[in-house]
């Protein structure tokens, strides 16, 4: 069990602040803080990241309304919201267009080019293209009040499997969620920024050509992302429920970089952003794809609640994991999506079952190993939540699949 005190999260009857949700999103904050506090609430909680493809499959093959929304639909725990964390703040150049594809120019000065039917982006080019124009890159204020007040182009909301110009203000999407969902902020951290601002290929060539220099970088552009989180929870004003920090560091066997390197001029900036959250009372998920096996225990160490997506094709597996950290740090994620995109029931079943074993004394929130895709089907994805909502209530009910604690 967690011995944190619980004032660490927000809790239902904190401040005013929580006035004017219904009881039904406070029992869900209520849920989310006990599971990050490694206690059993009612049940587990369940929510996901979704692609637009999937959405509207799933629209078609359940029939349900043209704007029917999966998060609404089945009254998910949880939902992540994301400001403007371009370096620049602009609107996209449209360097080509046509109705099938566009290629822009975004505020990381990266040149992106999306075909409208296919489900991710392709980065071609970057302004900053040497070290030296990365060493000299200067950003804009990161409390620019237009990264949470002012609707406007940005690469993360704009520019995925889907395309969108003039994205909304963030801080009206946080208002329109809150009074159903508890809403956690979000921020990259810098091995997040790297990838969309030189590739990710420049920035690991010049870890290993320009360590030091690099790293002094790294501390410059670590700084800038601690000060912009620290903007983005006093512009919310007490209406985030928690925060998520993004930052892929790690492939299917190992982290990216070294991690020493990782350790010296990454985990420093990480750590900060973890202090600063807690320190508005708000439970921090890490969202970093890959198999982090080497690096868990300083996730640990710095106080992270809850790690994710835990992706199983790198070989991370969360029941593992449990028996190996016990209650040390919570998970979020690691159902198999190669097994849900199979549609075999059997095996999906199977699947969802074993995983929820880690929830066994709080600690999980359950979801996919990384998003639900355009090629698992509607019916599919039903047929999971109501497992989950089915088999994840305490006690749990895990039939064949129970497994010793």
């Amino acid at each position: 069990m967690d011995n944190r005190p619980v004032s660490m999260f927000n809790t239902i009857g904190k401040t005013s602040e929580l006035s004017g949700r219904s009881d039904n999103t406070l029992r869900k904050l209520e849920r989310m803080n006990q599971a990050l506090r490694h206690h059993e609430p009612d049940r587990v909680p369940v929510s996901d990241f979704f692609w637009g493809g999937f959405t509207r499959r799933w629209r078609e093959e359940l029939g349900l309304a043209p704007d029917a929304n999966p998060y609404y639909h089945y009254d998910l725990d949880w939902i992540v919201t994301v400001a403007n964390f371009d370096p620049w703040i602009r609107p996209f150049e449209t360097l080509h267009e046509t109705t099938d594809e566009v290629v822009v120019r975004t505020g990381f000065g990266a040149i992106i080019h999306k075909h409208f039917s296919y489900p991710m982006p392709e980065m071609r080019a970057w302004d900053i293209d040497t070290f030296e124009k990365l060493q000299h890159a200067r950003f804009d204020p990161p409390d620019d009040p237009r990264r949470f007040f002012a609707a406007g182009d940005n690469q993360i909301a704009g520019v995925g499997d889907g395309f969108e110009r003039n994205s909304p203000a963030w801080i009206e999407t946080v208002r329109s969620l809150r009074p159903d969902f508890p809403v956690y902020g979000s921020v990259i951290e810098v091995s997040e920024c790297l990838t969309r601002l030189v590739g990710q290929e420049n920035a690991l060539m010049w870890m290993g050509e320009y360590p030091a220099e690099m790293g002094e970088v790294i501390n410059r552009i670590g700084a800038f992302y601690l000060a912009l989180a620290k903007a983005e929870i006093a512009a919310a004003a007490g209406m985030l429920d928690g925060f998520v920090i993004w930052g892929d560091v790690a492939y299917k066997k190992c982290t990216f970089m070294a991690p020493a390197y990782w350790r010296e001029y990454f985990k420093p900036w990480v750590a900060r952003m973890v202090e600063a959250a807690h320190a508005a009372g708000l439970p921090v998920i890490y969202h970093g794809c890959g198999n982090v096996k080497a690096i868990l225990p300083d996730y640990i160490e710095m106080g992270v609640d809850a790690y994710n997506p835990l992706e199983v094709k790198a070989g991370m597996d969360v029941v593992g994991l449990r028996r190996e950290y016990g209650h040390g740090i919570g998970f979020c994620g690691n159902s198999d999506i190669q097994v849900w995109e199979s549609g075999d029931l059997a095996a999906i079943r199977r699947e969802v079952l074993r995983k929820l074993n880690a929830a066994k004394g709080g600690g999980l929130i359950f979801q996919s190993d990384h998003s639900v895709s355009s090629s698992v089907a509607g019916h599919t994805y039903d047929y999971i939540v109501k497992l989950v909502r089915e088999h994840g209530r305490y006690p749990l009910q895990l039939a064949e699949f129970n497994d010793a604690p």
